[in-house]
């Protein structure tokens, strides 16, 4: 997806959460994460929230550190913890030793989360399923340091902030922040300096008492993205029995995910896009929302149009350097102030150091098109459209050589601006770091899709333009064949880029998925790159290597150095499908399907790269983002894939030809959307389909050609 080292860059490692780990950024692998965007809890498995990434979160601040529940005298041991969907979870333990006469547990702590937008409701309930009368002394610990998120990730601590005593609970304050704890009922005790809430509880055989915590956090001058109207998703939520429930799993989980990820645009708020992913990127990010709503057209063109709007509306309009606006070119992040991380490392708080999210917005306007997104509503986007592919002929290509390249301008900003984008990873076969400009071979593919679908569109809406970008696009295809293509003893690929000297970067990685299917290679070297990505040094067998297990520097913990991220090997998936090679794209899905299940069906951002021979569930990355947007959307993308779904609105068409459905068989979606009408799709054991689509549409059923 898009991140994890937007602080990368400036921490030695990744390392745990807690004192010892002052200074690096905190693990996450085992963390219970609800989410409300643009709200959010960290805690324990066990419900505690203690410290390093933990708390709560609204708007990018920190609003609790913690959120501890003791028994004075008494230990509590956990007994089970689980997710509600995605912005509930549920804990429970016992009071060991409390009115027991027998080995079985007596006394029980039943804790209950749920978070909704600037509200954290935390419900306890404490109760006797013995035979004596318990008295105990309950111990609620909140503190908070009121920090921003990003002093969070580096794993700096904060001193905590001030506590006020009210009649109900606590309050804290800072610059233009402000959190309240409460408690019905109220505390027998509050102290503002420990941060301690105490009830005294007695309790009979058989009774039980509760209490609710609620906190509630606010920025002064408000949401920088709010959280949408309630009970307006922007799509058609899909329905699947197949009879791999692990998909059928990983598919409600994700869509429970996406549901919650959602923001609005204020100057909009009709319009949505996804937040890119919690804890770390719960904001707008150009890549990300671009490819999560790509992913999602089949449910519909809703969150793309909103997506595609609220990223026009701040498409750049002057050269600045220090922010690396252009005029045409879409933004990387947006953020409520500026990021600092260091002397030598501080993104501003809209940032435009990304190369690719400029040809990402013309696709996905052309994909959404092609979808069923309303004339009306495209055209009125064209002229964004115009001077985003202006963008790309005058700017993204500084040198003129005809590649789209980067370079950080500003000497404190991303080093590297692909969707890779940690320091380290653009390097040559032998290890070495590629020097910038770079121009990456994937970002050649998204160029060449965006000059070819914008000429489509220009034509259709009669606008001009199309014969000058179709002949750029051309001249793209030619140039890219006769410069990125490298050999070694398994014969030609392509570079992963091309360095400041022109000169191929030629490691091996899992950007071969991104060229397949849009049109740079032909059949040949389509071929050539659907064996490679099936060896084993990057298929995994739990998903794709982002670079070759057999290359000098991979590191299966490597952020973009030998991890596995679900997104990357989905958009693979289904550029083989695309490009007619649907058993190399089952290989890869099947092994997202295995991560997804070791994952508890919430696949996250990344993880370790060991693979298969390692282990039958794959090892956490631990400072993975989880639920992250492209993660969970790759599952409709991987679902689309699997029944070789396209559409073609405006001709009239709608194709499905089953690339590689036998190991799913039988199967039924219910809810896909095209043009705002609903389609349905099942699919016997034997492979017999059938198509229940909007009327007016043609359907076309298709064999996929195994190649």
């Amino acid at each position: 997806m898009d991140t994890t080292v937007k602080t990368h860059e400036i921490t030695n490692s990744v390392a745990g959460a807690g004192p010892a780990a002052e200074g690096l950024q905190p693990f996450l692998h085992d963390a219970v994460v609800t989410l409300y965007a643009p709200s959010f809890a960290v805690s324990r498995p066990d419900g505690q929230i203690t410290g390093g990434a933990d708390g709560f979160y609204h708007g990018d601040s920190r609003a609790l550190a913690r959120l501890t529940v003791e028994a004075d005298g008494i230990t509590i041991a956990p007994a089970h913890g689980a997710l509600d969907g995605a912005d509930r979870a549920a804990f429970r333990g016992v009071l060991r030793g409390l009115g027991e006469e027998t080995p079985d547990p007596a006394v029980t702590l039943y804790r209950r989360r749920h978070v909704t937008p600037g509200h954290l409701e935390e419900t306890l309930e404490v109760g006797n399923a013995g035979r004596r009368h318990v008295r105990a002394r309950l111990i609620v610990t909140a503190v908070t340091d009121l920090a921003p998120m990003e002093r969070v990730k580096l794993g700096k601590a904060q001193p905590p902030a001030a506590a006020t005593a009210t009649e109900d609970g606590l309050g804290w304050s800072r610059d233009s922040f402000a959190v309240r704890l409460t408690s019905t009922p109220a505390p027998a005790a509050v102290d503002p300096d420990t941060g301690r809430l105490e009830y005294e509880i007695e309790l009979a055989p058989g009774a039980a008492w509760t209490a609710v915590l609620s906190c509630d956090a606010a920025h002064e001058d408000g949401d920088q993205f709010p959280a949408p109207p309630a009970g307006g998703v922007p799509w058609r939520t899909p329905r699947l029995r197949s009879a791999d429930r692990r998909f059928d799993h990983w598919l409600s989980q994700s869509a429970a995910d996406l549901d919650r990820l959602r923001l609005a645009d204020p100057e909009r708020p009709g319009d949505q896009f996804l937040a890119a992913g919690a804890p770390w990127f719960l904001t707008l990010f150009g890549r990300d929302s671009l490819w999560a709503a790509r992913m999602l057209l089949p449910l519909g063109t809703g969150l793309a149009a909103g997506t595609l709007r609220t990223l026009a509306r701040r498409q750049g309009a002057v050269s600045d350097r220090d922010t690396e606006e252009q005029p045409g070119k879409i933004l990387h992040e947006v953020r409520r102030a500026t990021q600092r991380f260091s002397d030598g490392f501080a993104l501003p708080a809209r940032y435009y150091g990304t190369v690719d999210a400029t040809p990402l917005w013309v696709t996905l306007l052309h994909d959404s098109w092609r979808w069923g997104l309303a004339p009306d509503q495209v055209e009125e986007l064209l002229p964004h459209a115009e001077a985003a592919l202006a963008w790309m002929r005058d700017h993204g290509d500084a040198d003129g050589d005809g590649f789209l390249e980067y370079i950080d301008h500003t000497g404190r900003g991303l080093a590297n601006q692909g969707w890779k984008d940690s320091g380290d990873s653009i390097r040559h076969r032998d290890g070495r770091l590629a020097a910038s400009p770079i121009a990456l071979c994937e970002v050649q593919a998204y160029a060449y899709e965006a000059a070819r679908g914008g000429a489509d569109l220009l034509r259709a809406f009669g606008r001009p333009g199309a014969d000058e970008w179709e002949e750029w696009a051309g001249r793209l295809r030619d140039r890219f064949r006769s410069s990125f293509w490298v050999e070694d003893e398994r014969g030609p690929y392509p570079a992963v880029a091309l360095d400041r000297d022109k000169r191929p970067v030629d490691s091996v990685t899992s950007g071969f998925g991104h060229l397949l299917g849009t049109g740079l290679l032909d059949r040949d070297e389509s071929a050539l790159l659907a064996a490679r990505l099936s060896t084993p040094d990057l298929d995994s067998g739990h998903g794709l290597r982002t670079l070759s297990s057999d290359s000098v520097g991979y590191n299966p913990y490597g952020y973009h150095i030998g991890s596995i991220w679900p997104h990357d090997t989905a958009i693979a998936v289904h550029g083989l499908v695309r490009a007619g090679f649907p058993a190399a794209a089952a290989s890869l899905s099947e092994g997202l399907l295995t991560a997804s299940a070791g994952f508890g069906a919430r696949l996250p951002e990344l993880f370790a790269g060991h693979g298969a021979a390692s282990g039958a569930s794959p090892s956490p990355y631990p400072a993975s983002c989880r639920p992250q947007a492209w993660a969970a959307a790759s599952s409709v993308v991987v679902l689309q894939s699997v029944l070789g779904l396209t559409a073609d609105v405006p001709g009239g068409t709608i194709t499905v030809a089953p690339a590689f459905a036998e190991a799913y068989r039988p199967l039924r979606v219910e809810g896909f959307d095209i043009a705002g009408g609903r389609l349905d799709i099942a699919v016997d054991a034997d492979g017999t389909a059938h198509i229940e689509a909007p009327a007016g549409l043609e359907v076309k059923r298709e064999h996929a050609t195994p190649r």
